[in-house]
């Protein structure tokens, strides 16, 4: 009898001191059933929160892989890569069919995860992991009807995906909330766990900007159970608001365990925003490793406190290769913000633009100095990276590194300024490399124009590109020998 007053008093939204008090959710009924906090009335059930939200809720099925039996240039799958200008292309693209040794063909892989519509058009959020490699992307709701989807962008660094609903149809649609839940804060996440369908779990919001070891950004725990499938799920609070993108769990055994890791709402609205406007992710990227400053290295150094960015290496092509940052220079501060650690520093760099000079305050032989630097753009993948700490142009984007890919060389100034500019690295598939171009030869000119930079011989190789010309003339000094070569351009 005494439980039914409480529930009834509860329901009528009256503390036991008889106060009134006014509904903290808009989504509760007058009438639902509901218990008193200290922050206001919470629900007993959260069917109605669920069931505003979970027509925006989708299950995502993607088709990816399924090779082809031809290459890029339209020769057998497992033949070289031959060049197309090559007496042997035309030869092996028509060999008859029982002459080719085909390995057999990869079968297309099946996945699927979640996501949620955040426009009535039919914008879809879920993770980058979910649709990588993906072929065909379909997306339904609960009534089961499949819809395909497109691909508008991904951002691999936050586990980020958008697509589009191929449809004319308007969709539910929930928001992002624009206030960063709390600690103890109930936690909603609906997906589509194991291929069950839609499915909802309660919990908490155990813990804030966890490092999860994926790069800068902080994740919120929750004890919500997030299982396989559940992947670009949302994660809501109790106005029925996105609080997070489910991302990772942490699991021993593969399931469950009470530990399962989201994008926060404010990192993914950031994210979306640009994926939105130009299919991907614009950082600044200082192009240097770094690690924390210790108490031990603060000590070595002669900082006050172990605090700042100790730079262990920095990326050949970088932007910080030329701009004075050195090995063992510890940064503290960059423009007017102190850096506290290695990823904070991450973080900062990566909220400017690309090609923004930025104040980069150092500790350098016990005193503080200030190094400019014009950041680049972070790589869009580790492939890229990888070029560049190998010393390989990288960024496809950039129409110097472009032009030099097209004639397969790495270029460098001459060591003390000298004449012309050298040659680091040759592509042994280019046609430099079959012409004897090595190594330590230095290119004097190309076209018949004197060259003073890696950039002048781009402007030569992009003028004879608009020339509709197929190769190049480069003036080769090799030891002391002087000589002219044409190389063959690739097909940029």
């Amino acid at each position: 009898m005494a439980h039914a007053t409480v529930a009834a008093l509860a329901s009528a939204g009256i503390l036991m001191g008889g106060l009134a008090i006014k509904p903290a959710f808009a989504q509760l009924a007058p009438d639902a059933p509901s218990v008193e906090t200290p922050f206001g009335r919470a629900p007993l059930s959260f069917a109605d929160i669920i069931e505003k939200v979970k027509p925006s809720v989708v299950s995502i099925s993607v088709v990816a892989g399924g090779k082809s039996d031809k290459n890029a240039k339209g020769l057998p799958e497992g033949f070289p890569d031959i060049p197309e200008d090559s007496p042997f292309y035309d030869f092996f693209k028509n060999l008859p069919k029982e002459f080719r040794n085909m390995p057999q063909q990869q079968r297309p892989t099946q996945a699927q995860g979640s996501g949620f519509v955040i426009t009535e058009d039919g914008f879809v959020v879920t993770n980058n992991h979910v649709v990588e490699g993906a072929t065909k992307i379909q997306v339904s709701f609960d009534d089961q009807e499949k819809l395909e989807a497109e691909l508008i962008g991904t951002d691999p660094r936050t586990d980020i995906a958008l697509l589009k609903i191929k449809s004319s149809k308007t969709f539910h649609a929930v928001k992002f909330s624009e206030k960063s839940p709390r600690v103890g804060d109930w936690a909603l996440a609906v997906g589509n766990p194991f291929g069950l369908g839609g499915t909802v779990t309660a919990g908490i919001v155990s813990a804030q900007g966890r490092d999860i070891g994926s790069g800068p950004y902080d994740f919120i725990q929750i004890d919500a159970a997030v299982n396989k499938g559940n992947s670009g799920g949302p994660t809501f609070n109790l106005q029925g608001e996105v609080i997070g993108v489910n991302t990772a769990i942490f699991s021993p055994s593969g399931g469950n365990v009470g530990i399962a890791f989201a994008v926060p709402a404010r990192t993914a609205t950031d994210v979306i925003a640009q994926l939105k406007k130009s299919g991907s992710v614009s950082r600044g990227w200082l192009g240097v490793k770094i690690q924390n400053v210790d108490e031990d290295t603060a000590s070595a150094i002669g900082l006050s406190e172990p605090k700042g960015a100790l730079v262990s290496e920095i990326t050949p092509n970088g932007p910080a290769s030329s701009s004075g940052l050195k090995v063992q220079d510890a940064i503290v501060q960059v423009n007017n913000d102190k850096i506290a650690d290695s990823r904070d520093l991450a973080r900062k760099i990566a909220d400017y633009a690309p090609d923004t000079t930025v104040d980069v305050k150092v500790w350098r032989g016990n005193k503080e100095e200030t190094v400019k630097v014009r950041l680049g753009k972070f790589p869009g993948s580790s492939e890229e990276i990888a070029k560049l700490e190998q010393g390989k142009p990288g960024g496809s984007e950039d129409p110097t590194n472009t032009a030099l890919e097209q004639l397969g060389l790495t270029l460098a100034p001459t060591k003390g300024g000298g004449e012309g500019v050298s040659v680091t690295e040759v592509d042994p598939d280019s046609d430099a490399a079959e012409k004897g171009i090595k190594a330590g030869d230095v290119i004097l000119e190309v076209g018949g124009n004197t060259v003073t930079g890696p950039g002048d011989v781009a402007d030569g190789v992009k003028k004879a590109t608009e020339l509709g010309r197929k190769a190049v003339m480069l003036y080769i000094k090799s030891a002391d020998q002087r000589r002219i070569v044409p190389i063959q351009l690739k097909k940029g």
